[in-house]
């Protein structure tokens, strides 16, 4: 056992006074033999601490032989495909009859990989020069319009300053990187001169010869800012660690408890007010805050151009014999009026376009994301048809889309007498909109009046002059106007 140090100074001193060894051990309390190992010792400089004995190994046991080529072998596989000292353990006991421990299979395993390491292994410190952002994605659960989904969050770090942006987006396609990377522009008021990425599905991706594929979308968005793409290898984090680093600190900290909005937008615009908040602290090597640090950091960045970015995926789609157009596996009816012809679709992130032959916007439905089996009916555009074929009403897949009043006008008529009613209502939506128009069908069925086209536009185009006043609409104050038409 070793003596204290405290042990070893006063044998030192009691045998340079001249004490004898047998006085020196009967004085202090230890045996003659630890009195004479100190008072002789000549060294009392630190040594270094050993590895210790590394125990029984395979080399002892015979089995080296048979298992060195294992991990040789391995450096020609992919770093996710070599063994592990769990792997090469099971492999010795049931290919070669080891009985040895576990623990020696790892002593042996740690040696040979740390005899064979090369001078390239390792990390390299990288430095970031001001204007530089890094982006990736993180996935979190969160409640949207009431409804709990898993929701994308594209995080941008800035490595010199340490600044973080978080925004909300519903998928990671080539729009959704460019509308959250719009979003984080705009509100900083600036456009970053190098933007770090790993393989994103949206962007693009680096391929084995060292060469960047990109999207096209994303090459325009590039391109509209002026800033560089970089892509780094998705397997090494270290090389954009500073992103890497931002999304767990958002996951722990923006995202617990999970988050509720009415959408993406008001989700988002949380988010980077919390990112403001955060940015306030001091920075974790500067005795500076991050916010001071990344305003300096605006200097080395690009101003943003005069004209706003849309970021829209234009696709040629053809329609069906309903008029229904597939994007991503979603069908989107564009109207009857459109069936078995080739269009142009813009994928936005909140909304899909449909546009005809000679570019006019047919209508803007909303974007679903995953799959739907219902496709996302537009009341308008199937009104024309169903004018036309009053049969089809009951069965039609929009019957249920208006109030009970409504509905309950063209469900009593015979199919002769319903085309009518149904094409007032066509051609009113399409002047005052589908809302007001049935809002005014359902005014004017209320008030025991009859239901024509003069009859509903009139009111439909009251009751668009009176949306947005304070407490509501007051649909009595319309007697008198009907009485009027009538």
């Amino acid at each position: 056992m070793t003596a204290p140090v405290c042990v070893r100074r006063r044998i030192r001193q009691l045998d340079r006074q001249g004490l004898s060894h047998r006085g020196i051990s009967r004085k202090l309390g230890v045996s003659r033999t630890t009195v004479a190992r100190y008072a002789d010792h000549g060294d009392y400089s630190p040594k270094p601490l050993g590895s210790g004995h590394a125990g029984r190994s395979l080399v002892d046991a015979g089995y080296s032989a048979v298992v060195d080529g294992w991990p040789a072998a391995d450096l020609r596989m992919p770093v996710k495909q070599r063994h592990t000292a769990t792997r090469v353990y099971e492999r010795l006991v049931a290919e070669c009859g080891f009985t040895g421990s576990y623990s020696s299979v790892q002593r042996w395993v740690r040696r040979w990989r740390r005899e064979h390491r090369m001078e390239s292994d390792g990390f390299a410190e990288l430095e970031w020069t001001p204007g530089s952002m890094q982006v990736d994605f993180g996935q979190a659960g969160a409640v949207i319009a009431g409804v709990e989904r898993v929701a994308r969050f594209l995080v941008a770090s800035f490595p010199y300053s340490n600044m973080r942006r978080v925004v909300a987006l519903p998928g990671e396609t080539s729009e959704c990187v460019c509308q959250g990377l719009l979003w984080i522009f705009e509100r900083m008021g600036m456009a970053p001169r190098v933007v770090v990425f790993d393989n994103a599905t949206g962007v693009g991706h680096r391929r084995p010869d060292g060469t960047a594929a990109r999207t096209r979308l994303f090459s325009l968005f590039c391109a509209h800012h002026g800033f560089g793409p970089r892509f780094r290898d998705p397997c090494s984090g270290h090389e954009k660690g500073s992103v890497e680093n931002a999304v767990g600190f958002a996951g722990r900290n923006l995202m617990v408890p999970m988050p509720s909005a009415g959408s993406f937008q008001t989700l988002t615009r949380v988010w980077l007010d919390a990112c403001e908040r955060v940015a306030g602290s001091d920075h974790c090597r500067h005795d500076v805050p991050v916010i001071e640090l990344f305003e300096a950091e605006k200097d080395h960045m690009l101003p943003l151009p005069g004209v706003r970015f849309d970021p829209c995926d234009w696709r040629s789609v053809k329609t069906d014999k309903t008029g229904a157009a597939t994007i991503d596996a979603n069908r989107y009816p564009a109207g009857p009026k459109w069936r078995s012809m080739r269009l142009q679709a813009g994928a936005r992130v909140f909304e899909i376009e449909p546009r005809g032959p000679d570019g006019e916007t047919i209508t803007t439905p909303e974007r679903i994301w995953g799959h739907s089996a219902e496709p996302q009916a537009d009341p308008a555009s199937l009104l024309a048809i169903i004018a036309r074929k009053p049969r089809i009403w009951g069965e039609s897949p929009i019957g249920n889309d208006f109030p009970e009043t409504v509905r309950a006008l063209p469900d009593r008529m015979d199919a002769r007498t319903r085309s009518d009613p149904l094409d007032d209502i066509r051609a009113v939506a399409a002047d005052c909109g589908l809302a007001a128009t049935v809002k005014a069908v359902e005014t004017v069925t209320n008030a025991g009046r009859t239901v024509d086209r003069a009859a509903i536009g009139t009111c439909a185009k009251r009751i668009l002059e009176g949306a947005g006043t304070e407490g509501g609409q007051d649909l009595k104050r319309y007697d008198k106007y009907m009485k009027e038409a009538e």
